[in-house]
């Protein structure tokens, strides 16, 4: 493990290698006369005097691995004094038995594969030197104002005593579009990485499925789930989802407060971050473990749009492929059970499903949930892409409008998984949840 992460995001030290690659990587793409500062996410506090719970920046994770606050990853292409320079905090004795271990900047250019690393308390009269006879600065602005605003007087204080024959240290270039496209190709050590991720976040999923009864509260399987990422040292990646019954149909309902009832079915959409990267699964099961004959039907709808959706997330095809196979096995649903009446071609033409399915199919999945990347190149859908990791998640959402059937009402339903695109085919990573209407019905009733 390298020494000083959090047991939530540090790498192993098999990624070394790894993280070595994406720095000199990205500093070609710099090119020479360039420096690249990528600071550490602040700490934020949750009420007075606590904080939540530290979550690194997910740059920051993707190029160093390092998970403290406090800290800034400096790359300079082609210095002979080095080229990767850490700033972070100073071991202190009296803040470590308060708030934990740091790594402090002795240890940190072996922990971390710096070539240097400095106190960041020292940053205002090293790093204005550093940023002398640079033309181009690679830093994202706009996220952090008070790290601009010092960005902007080390700039400053560079210009004032640069060499005549040195560049205008003022050319920003956004660290994002170069980064992000880094990020939404993964490599074999993070597709691995990610497959542990999916395998706790559907060990989790698998186990509130399991306690599943009626009379029980939402944040009861809310809690399942926390107990089996934490037995695994892992965290949630975001807040868990647990809505029985109507609440199923509200797409971010977090409240988790309610009474699971008989006959009606839960939602879950949870996943776990695991060695910084993050799983993303959705469920929908019968709170007492048997379906309902309307449950049955609109549950079969979606599963068969997850299937075709899936099936579409195939090398040369485009991200919105699988989007558009599952609208039309929905909407044909939808006219099917009599929520829709018309031709399908036209009421997809008119989206005319909007009321009952609202958002995209997928995302891109990674460091971050909704990892980065762009979903159109040139005004073009992009297309997939070995290495692509994305997740799969088409919902119906009858909520209590008279416009659909009774026996239709209030059910929410969305089955979400995760997805390697790969050469030969899309890779599953979270079939390890039963999702079939026979399978949940045999695996609950055990």
């Amino acid at each position: 493990m390298i020494k000083g992460l959090s047991r939530t995001t540090r790498f192993p030290k098999s990624i070394a290698t790894e993280l070595k690659r994406r720095r000199r990587a990205l500093m070609r793409i710099m090119g020479d006369k360039s420096i690249a500062l990528i600071p550490a996410a602040r700490a934020s506090v949750r009420s007075n005097d606590t904080e939540y719970p530290y979550r690194a920046d997910s740059n920051m994770l993707y190029l160093s691995g390092f998970d403290e606050p406090e800290a800034l990853l400096v790359l300079i292409p082609n210095r002979r004094q080095g080229q990767y320079i850490m700033f972070c905090r100073e071991r202190d004795p009296l803040q470590e038995t308060w708030h934990g271990r740091r790594l402090g900047v002795e240890d940190a250019p072996d922990a971390l594969g710096a070539d240097d690393a400095f106190p960041i308390g020292d940053i205002d009269d090293i790093l204005p030197g550093l940023l002398e006879n640079k033309q181009s600065v690679f830093h994202t602005l706009g996220k952090d104002q008070g790290f601009d605003a010092r960005v902007l007087g080390w700039l400053s204080k560079a210009r004032s005593s640069r060499r005549s024959d040195g560049g205008d240290p003022d050319a920003f270039i956004s660290l994002d579009y170069h980064l992000h496209e880094m990020r939404v190709h993964k490599s074999r050590t993070e597709i691995a990485l990610m497959r542990k991720a999916a395998s706790v976040s559907a060990a989790a999923h698998s186990r509130a499925m399991r306690e599943c009864k009626p009379g029980m509260h939402e944040y009861q399987l809310e809690a399942e789930l926390i107990a089996e990422y934490t037995a695994n040292r892992a965290s949630h990646a975001f807040a868990p989802i647990v809505g029985g019954g109507e609440n199923g149909c509200i797409l971010h309902y977090t409240e988790n407060d309610d009474v699971l009832v008989d006959k009606e079915l839960v939602l879950i959409d949870s996943g776990a971050e695991l060695s910084g990267y993050a799983g993303d699964i959705t469920r929908t099961f019968p709170v007492n473990g048997v379906f309902t004959e309307a449950q049955k039907t609109v549950y079969n709808i979606v599963l068969e749009a997850q299937l075709a959706a899936i099936e579409a997330a195939r090398v040369g095809n485009h991200w919105n492929d699988p989007h558009e196979a599952a609208v039309k096995v929905l909407t044909r649903g939808l006219r099917d059970i009599g929520v829709l009446k018309g031709k399908l071609p036209a009421l997809i033409k008119e989206e005319a499903y909007k009321p009952y399915y609202m958002h995209r199919t997928g995302h891109w999945l990674g460091i971050d949930v909704h990892d980065v990347g762009e979903y159109r190149l040139n005004g073009e859908w992009r297309a997939l892409e070995p290495g692509m990791v994305l997740t799969v998640e088409p919902g119906l959402y009858l909520g209590s409008s008279r416009k659909i059937p009774k026996p239709y009402r209030n059910i929410g339903i969305r089955i979400e998984d995760d997805i390697v695109v790969t050469a030969k085919g899309p890779e599953v990573m979270t079939s390890g949840v039963p999702k079939t209407i026979d399978d949940i019905e045999s695996f609950m009733r055990q």
